[in-house]
C-alpha cells in the first residue's frame, strides 16, 4: 500500500513498502519534457538530463559515477515527451546515500561552460547514432508526420542544429523554470518505512522554494499523411497508425485489449499471420502511447521492400476483421490474462513499483491500484471492443511513415489508398 505526503512547497513524496526485498528504488520525477519546448530549444530537456551527471559543487562527474557503483547500486535517467526521471536502485542500507546523490545532482549541478560544450558533442554523436538506427528513428518520423507543427511531433533528443547552438543562458533559464519543488514528484519503493523516508526527505526538500510553471496543454491536431524517407537500408521500416486515447480516457482499458490481440505479443494476430504463417517479416508489433490529452496507436514492421504491399494488405485485413466481427471470446480472455499477468509480474520489481507511483501522480494526480486495473480489464466485453475499433481504427484515418531504399513512394501511396478503400 502506498502512502503520500505533500510538502508546504507542493512537492509530492510517495512511498510503497515492499518488505520481502533488500533493495530500494528512488525516483525524482520532473514534470517537464520535449512537449514543453519550442523549436528553438528542442532537445533542451534531454540536454539538461545529461548535464546533471556532469558535476556538482560537491562531486565531480567521476565521483557521481562512482558513488553508487561503489556500493553495487544503479543510477540512471531518461527523458520523455512529458516528463524527466532521475532514479537510483540500491540496497536498503544505502538509501541515504542515493537520496543525497540525486538531490545533489538535481539542485547542485554546476552547468560549467566546458561541460556544456563537451556534452553538445556527445549528444550530437547520440543523434547520429539514432539516425543510423532506422527501426527506432521511424517512430519519430511517424509522430512528426501525424503531429506536424506540434511539440509532441518533435524528437525528444532534438536536432544537431539546435543542440550545437543553444546558449548556456537559455539552458539555465529552462532549468530554473522547471526544476523546482512545485514541478517535482519523489517516489520510493522497497524495504523502507514511510515515516523514516519522510523524516529524511522533508527537511531537505521543503527548504527549497519555487512555483509550478504554467504548462501549455494545447492538444495537437492530427494530420493524415504518407512519409517515405529514402535511406540505403536492407529493410523497409514502417509505422502505420492513427490517433489514440489520452491516459485518463475510460476506454483505454478496452484499447489495451485491442492492441494486445492485434499486435501485442507472440500470440497476436499480426505476429502469427505475417511472421509465423507467411514469413514476411522478422519483427511486427503494435503499441499504444498515451499522453495528457491525446494518444498514438502504431503498428511497426521491418521487412523487405518487395513484401510491403502484401504486409500492408494483411494488416488492414486484420483491422477490418476486428471492426466488423470484433474478437473471439478466447482472444478476449487471453488478452485479459496476458495484461493482468504482465502487470502483476512487473510488481515483483521495486523499480516498476516506484515508476508506477511517479507516472500515476504526474498524469492522474492519484494512484491507480493494480486491483482497480484488473477490475476494469475484467469488465471489457466483446461489444466494447467492436464499438471502440469502429470508432478508433477507421483505415481512412491511418497515416504511414517509412524509412527504406525508396526511389519514390508513388506506388506506395497508391497501394495504401486502395487498401483504405476496401
Amino acid at each position: 500500500m502506498f502512502q503520500k505526503v505533500t510538502l508546504s512547497n507542493d512537492l509530492h513524496i510517495l512511498t510503497e513498502k515492499v518488505p520481502h526485498v533488500r533493495s530500494v528504488a528512488l525516483g525524482f520525477w520532473v514534470d517537464v519534457g520535449s512537449r514543453d519546448e519550442v523549436p528553438e530549444n528542442n532537445g533542451v530537456s534531454h540536454f539538461i538530463e545529461h548535464l546533471l551527471f556532469k558535476g556538482t559543487q560537491k562531486r565531480s562527474a567521476k565521483q557521481i559515477a562512482e558513488t553508487l557503483d561503489a556500493v553495487g547500486g544503479q543510477l540512471n535517467a531518461f527523458t520523455t515527451k512529458e516528463y524527466t526521471c532521475f532514479y537510483a536502485r540500491v540496497l536498503d542500507e544505502h538509501f541515504d546515500l542515493a537520496f543525497d546523490l540525486l538531490n545533489d545532482m538535481l539542485f547542485g549541478s554546476n552547468f560549467a561552460t566546458n561541460d556544456i560544450d563537451r556534452e553538445r558533442n556527445v549528444i550530437i554523436e547520440e543523434i547520429k547514432m539514432y539516425e543510423d538506427a532506422p527501426d527506432e528513428l521511424v517512430h519519430d518520423v511517424f509522430a512528426g508526420s501525424m503531429w506536424q507543427g506540434h511539440a509532441l511531433g518533435r524528437p525528444i533528443i532534438g536536432t544537431a542544429e539546435v543542440i550545437a547552438q543553444i546558449p548556456r543562458e537559455k539552458i539555465i533559464e529552462f532549468y530554473q523554470t522547471h526544476y523546482n519543488p512545485g514541478n517535482l514528484v519523489v517516489t520510493v519503493a522497497g524495504n523502507i518505512e514511510h515515516e523514516a523516508v519522510i523524516c529524511k526527505l522533508r527537511p531537505v526538500l521543503e527548504a527549497r522554494k519555487g512555483s509550478r510553471p504554467v504548462r501549455s496543454m494545447l492538444a495537437p491536431l492530427p494530420k493524415r499523411d504518407i512519409v517515405c524517407r529514402s535511406k540505403d537500408t536492407e529493410q523497409v521500416h514502417l509505422c502505420l497508425g492513427t490517433p489514440g486515447l489520452s491516459l485518463d480516457n475510460k476506454k483505454s482499458y478496452t484499447f489495451q485489449i485491442i492492441n494486445t490481440v492485434l499486435g501485442g505479443g507472440l500470440s497476436s494476430r499480426l505476429f502469427q499471420e505475417i511472421r509465423e504463417q507467411r514469413g514476411l517479416v522478422y519483427s511486427v508489433y503494435s503499441y499504444h502511447s498515451s499522453y495528457h490529452d491525446t494518444g498514438l496507436f502504431c503498428i511497426y514492421a521491418g521487412l523487405s521492400k518487395q513484401n510491403v504491399d502484401e504486409a500492408l494488405s494483411l494488416i488492414f485485413k486484420q483491422i477490418n476483421d476486428i471492426r466488423k466481427n470484433s474478437i473471439t471470446p478466447e482472444e478476449l480472455q487471453r488478452a485479459k490474462d496476458q495484461l493482468k499477468g504482465n502487470l502483476l509480474l512487473s510488481l515483483e520489481s521495486v523499480s516498476t513499483r516506484m515508476s508506477r507511483l511517479g507516472k500515476s501522480q504526474l498524469y492522474l494526480g492519484k494512484i491507480v491500484q493494480p486491483e482497480e486495473v484488473v477490475e476494469k480489464l475484467n469488465k471489457v466485453t466483446i461489444e466494447d471492443v467492436r464499438e471502440l475499433s469502429l470508432e478508433m481504427l477507421d483505415p481512412v484515418n491511418f497515416s504511414l511513415a517509412t524509412i527504406g531504399p525508396w526511389e519514390d513512394c508513388g506506388n506506395l501511396v497508391k497501394a495504401l489508398g486502395n487498401l483504405k478503400a476496401l
